[in-house]
C-alpha cells in the first residue's frame, strides 16, 4: 500500500520537476542543466513533504535532521542518475527536452522510493 501511496506523491513531484523543466527549459529556452539541477531540488522538496505527510513516519527511524540529510543523500544519487539520463538523452540521442525528462523521471522513481523506504524512513 506505502509503494501506491508513494507512487501519487512522486507523480506530484514529477508533475512540479517536469512542469516546471518544461517552462524554463523548453518553453523559454534557459539551459537544460542548470534548470534541471533546479527543478529537481524544488521536486525532491514537494516529495519529502509530502511523503512525510501521507507516505513514511517522520522521525521513526532517524532524528529529524538526519531524516533530511538522508533524504538528501538518496536524492544527490538520483540526480546524478537523472543528470546522466538527460545528458544521453538530449546531448547523444537527440531526443525532446520534455521526452528526456519523462524518462529520467521515471528511471530515478524506483530508486527515490527504494532509498527513501531502506535507508531513511
Amino acid at each position: 500500500m506505502r509503494i501506491v501511496k508513494y507512487f501519487f506523491v512522486g507523480g506530484t513531484a514529477a508533475v512540479v520537476d517536469i512542469g516546471l523543466f518544461s517552462i524554463f527549459a523548453s518553453y523559454l529556452g534557459w539551459p537544460w542543466i542548470p534548470v534541471s539541477i533546479a527543478t529537481f531540488t524544488l521536486a525532491t522538496l514537494t516529495n519529502y513533504f509530502l511523503s512525510i505527510q501521507f507516505v513514511f513516519e517522520s522521525g521513526s527511524r532517524h532524528k529529524k535532521h538526519i531524516e533530511v540529510i538522508g533524504v538528501f543523500i538518496v536524492s544527490i544519487l538520483a540526480l546524478l542518475v537523472n543528470q546522466l539520463v538527460l545528458y544521453v538523452s538530449i546531448e547523444m540521442l537527440g531526443l525532446h527536452l520534455i521526452l528526456s525528462k519523462i524518462i529520467a523521471t521515471g528511471v530515478v522513481f524506483f530508486w527515490n522510493y527504494y532509498g527513501r523506504s531502506k535507508f531513511v524512513f
